[in-house]
This record gives C-alpha cells, sequence and structure tokens, in this order.
C-alpha cells in the first residue's frame, strides 16, 4: 500500500507524543488531490446541491448497500432528519442507549420526543435486546442502536423486536463505516442508517458532515425536501424543512478518501490485532468481537482498573488516550428532567468509570503500538515482553 509508505516517510518530521487519533498523517498523504479537487470546485462556481454531492451519495449508497443516500450537514442532522421524516414529535418515545455520544441524544430532543434509555451488553457495550424490550410502551415511534467503536449492535434480534412490535429502526452509523454483521453492511439493514463524517470518523471529512441511507424511496423523495427547507423549486415549498445540506467541497474531498476506507479499515484492525495478542494481562480487557461481526475499530477502547490513575500515566508518557464516554446520558445534568437516576443503568455506568481509549488510527505504527502496550504493562507492573 503505497499510500502507508509514503506516510512512514512523512512521519519523520512529527512530534514524537503518540496521539489517540492524528489526521496530518493521512492528509500529507493525499494532499495533492485535496488541493486539485478544492481548486476545480473553486472554479466552478457550483458550492452547494452540485454533481459532486450527488455522486458522492450514489457512492457512498452503493458501498454500503442501499438505494439511495441523501447528504447532509452533520450526523447529528441525519438522525434528526431521520426522525423528522418519519413524523416523530412531542409525545413520542424513542429508544437508544445511554451509552453514547451526546449528539444520538440531541437529535431525539431537537424533535420534541422523549429518549428513553435501554442499558447495555457489559460484552459488547452495544444496547442489549432484552433491554429494548423492556421499556416499549404504546409511544414508542422509534429504536436507535448504535454501533459503538465500530462494532455493530445485534441487529437481527434489534430487527425481529422491530418487526414484531411495528417500530421503525434507525441505525446509528456514525462510527461504523465498513462495519459489518453477517456480510451485511452498517446503515443497510434498518430502514434508515445515519453517518457522521466529522474529521476523525474512518471516513472523515474536513469539517462537519453526514449522510442518510435508506432503500425506500418515499423516505429518500421525503429527506430530499426537508434537507432544503421543503422546497419543491426555488422559494416553493410544499413542507416545513430545514438548512442541513452536504456542502461540494465535502462531498468531493469524501470521494477521494472514500476507495482507501477499505484499506484503512484493514490497518486498523491489524493494530487491533497487536493490541488484543499482547493485553492478555488481568488488569484489562480487550473488546470482543463475536463470529459474524466484521469492525471497523473506529476507536479501540479497553476497561482497565484504576482507570483514571492508568489514563494519567499514560499522558505523563506522552502518549494520548480518552474517554468515550465518561459520563452516561442518562446522568447528564441536561437530561435530569428525564428522571433517570444513578443506579438505572448499571453497565452502562459501569463502563463510564472502566473505559479507555488507546490510540488508534490507520497511520500509527506498529512500534507506537508496542510502546503503548509496555507502557500499560510498566503501569500494572508486569515484565515487558
Amino acid at each position: 500500500m503505497t499510500i502507508f509508505k509514503k506516510i512512514k516517510t512523512d512521519m519523520k518530521n512529527q512530534d514524537k507524543k503518540i496521539e489517540r487519533c492524528n489526521l496530518t498523517r493521512q492528509v500529507n498523504a493525499l494532499l495533492p488531490q485535496y488541493i486539485e479537487e478544492v481548486t476545480n470546485i473553486f472554479q466552478s462556481g457550483k458550492y452547494v446541491l452540485g454533481h459532486k454531492l450527488q455522486m458522492f451519495e450514489r457512492t457512498f449508497a452503493q458501498y454500503v448497500g442501499t438505494t439511495y443516500g441523501v447528504g447532509v450537514a452533520s450526523g447529528t442532522d441525519a438522525l434528526y432528519l431521520s426522525l423528522r421524516v418519519l413524523d416523530i414529535g412531542m409525545g413520542d418515545e424513542v429508544i437508544t442507549t445511554p451509552f453514547t455520544a451526546v449528539p444520538t441524544i440531541s437529535a431525539i430532543i431537537m424533535t420534541g420526543a422523549k429518549p428513553i434509555f435501554a442499558d447495555v451488553d457489559p460484552d459488547t457495550f452495544t444496547i442489549a435486546p432484552e433491554s429494548i424490550e423492556k421499556v416499549i410502551t404504546k409511544h414508542t415511534k422509534a429504536i436507535i442502536p448504535v454501533h459503538l467503536y465500530g462494532l455493530m449492535a445485534d441487529m437481527n434480534a434489534i430487527m425481529n423486536i422491530g418487526n414484531r412490535y411495528s417500530i421503525p429502526i434507525i441505525e446509528d452509523a456514525a462510527q461504523a463505516h465498513g462495519s459489518s454483521l453477517n456480510d451485511r453492511q452498517a446503515g443497510s439493514i434498518g430502514l434508515m442508517g445515519c453517518f457522521s463524517f466529522y474529521p476523525t470518523k474512518n471516513l472523515g471529512g474536513f469539517g462537519d458532515g453526514g449522510l442518510i441511507t435508506t432503500n425506500n424511496k418515499q423516505i429518500f423523495d421525503k429527506l430530499i425536501l426537508l434537507r432544503n427547507y421543503g422546497q419543491t423549486s426555488p422559494y416553493t415549498t410544499i413542507i416545513n424543512g430545514v438548512n442541513t445540506r452536504l456542502d461540494e467541497i465535502q462531498a468531493a474531498l469524501l470521494l477521494i478518501k472514500l476507495p482507501y476506507l477499505d484499506a484503512w479499515n484493514q490497518r486498523r484492525n491489524e493494530i487491533a490485532n497487536i493490541y488484543t495478542q499482547r493485553l492478555t494481562i488481568p488488569d484489562v480487557k480487550v473488546p470482543v468481537l463475536p463470529q459474524q461481526y466484521k469492525s471497523n475499530y473506529h476507536i479501540f477502547t479497553i476497561t482497565a482498573e484504576r482507570r483514571d490513575a492508568l489514563w494519567r500515566y499514560l499522558e505523563d508518557n506522552a502518549i494520548q488516550s480518552n474517554v468515550y464516554y465518561p459520563i452516561p446520558n442518562h446522568l447528564q445534568e441536561s437530561n435530569k428532567y428525564l428522571g433517570y437516576k444513578k443506579g438505572d443503568f448499571p453497565v452502562a455506568e459501569s463502563l463510564s468509570d472502566s473505559v479507555i481509549a488507546l490510540p488508534m488510527f490507520p497511520e500509527l505504527e506498529d512500534e507506537e503500538v508496542n510502546i503503548v502496550i509496555d507502557r500499560i504493562h510498566e503501569f500494572y507492573g508486569y515484565d515487558i515482553g
């Protein structure tokens, strides 16, 4: 893979700190293509809702395995419009996990609906299907399983629940570009799939961006209206929409990056294998990968004894790590009105106290991965080997 050879050469000029995610190594490898493409767009005079967006929507939908793709301004907006297109609003309930990034919850609240939480599986960290069934009511209008850190939720069981209760399933695939279950890609199983192109994602843009995938023509047509004020033509609206469009520059740059996505994901899997093979000490637990699942390892998260002390130790040794997520959403100050309390979701709460994300990005060198592992062994008092 020539792109990685170029990156390795460029690394000589990089800072010695091992970052949790380093974007510049990848940018440097593709910079000439980016500059050429952006220059072409500048000269085209077409910056919004142009042919580059249409091309990216088609290409990404084809990659995922769906018929349609609708580019929007962010992953949050992708979730929001997916709820709006189903006319979900005040008085409705949407079931999701408390152990997810804030935007999952924000999108629900933006519609006026109420987030209802269901606890997660202690091994996969994704929403537990048996927890979902316990909180379904007559007000439940959608279920949003979150594919976390690159590992898909148990979509077989969740789709069965959705079909049994006639509840639509919306996949939060913001962290799952290229992940799959039984060879079906994230974003292709539910009624809709919602992706983010935030810069740190496996397929990241150069700012915010998002996309909704679906096989439903009626939903696609309505999403096209909703993302552009509800207009059928300039200054003529048939529904009340919003302004949330993926711009031409982002679409064009994502088109350049998309052909590399599988190779980048494969490299992440190689890095994950090194972590998994060497982090066998009892003080930490590496991610599980159930049979038939393929993870893109967007984030490599372990659970660790004395997590906060390990976090500080790594930082003191020039290794950047992070915690996703330190406060489960049911305990966030902003969500007090929902009426949840500590102890309601013990698995999510336990994970928030013990997870730590290690450096993970395709351009990370084996030597750097082994340094991270050595420091972890060192912290817990084990011989480095």
